[in-house]
């Protein structure tokens, strides 16, 4: 299955793309999506949701994860990563593609094994889980992160969904 992570950002969102077939993940690409600073905030949500919508275009995922905000000091500045946590949330829904959402700790506890690792933590772990892999950026080593919890979680979740008889 190809699933996308996205790490947002109204200035930077990172994005990873990875295969998982049932314990087996690989890498299939990631970089960061940009959005000018001098131009208005409608503009650069555009260019977020245009970027990921040209990500999806291009790599055609099956399913995505995003990362949850954590609520800042600054309020104007969790104000504005929730205006950019929604379009990127947005782009991947319209193409009906199913969107799932993890906090950052979930994040980290499932690649790293520690809910409160370092953002270095989870790139040397990215790199350990993804072997020759080089990262536009540490926002990039983050979407894949995001995308290998999701494949983790979505798998378990998958597994009792059968178990239960449901769909798989």
């Amino acid at each position: 299955m190809r699933l996308l992570g996205l790490d947002p950002g109204l200035r930077h969102t990172g994005w990873g793309v990875i295969d998982a077939d049932g314990n087996r993940l690989r890498h299939v690409a990631n970089g960061v999506i940009h959005s000018d600073e001098n131009d208005s905030m409608a503009e650069r949500l555009l260019q977020l949701s245009e970027g990921v919508a040209r990500i999806i275009a291009e790599y055609k995922p099956e399913e995505a994860a995003v990362e949850e905000t954590f609520v800042n000091k600054n309020p104007t500045s969790t104000l504005k990563l929730g205006h950019a946590r929604g379009v990127v949330m947005l782009a991947p829904a319209q193409a009906g593609i199913p969107v799932a959402e993890y906090s950052a700790n979930l994040v980290k506890q499932s690649v790293v094994g520690n809910g409160h690792a370092q953002k270095e933590q989870v790139a040397m772990m990215i790199r350990v889980l993804f072997p020759g892999c080089e990262f536009a950026s540490v926002d990039a080593a983050d979407a894949l992160a995001v995308a290998v919890c999701h494949a983790h979680h979505a798998s378990t979740l998958r597994i009792w969904k059968k178990a239960a008889g449901g769909e798989s």
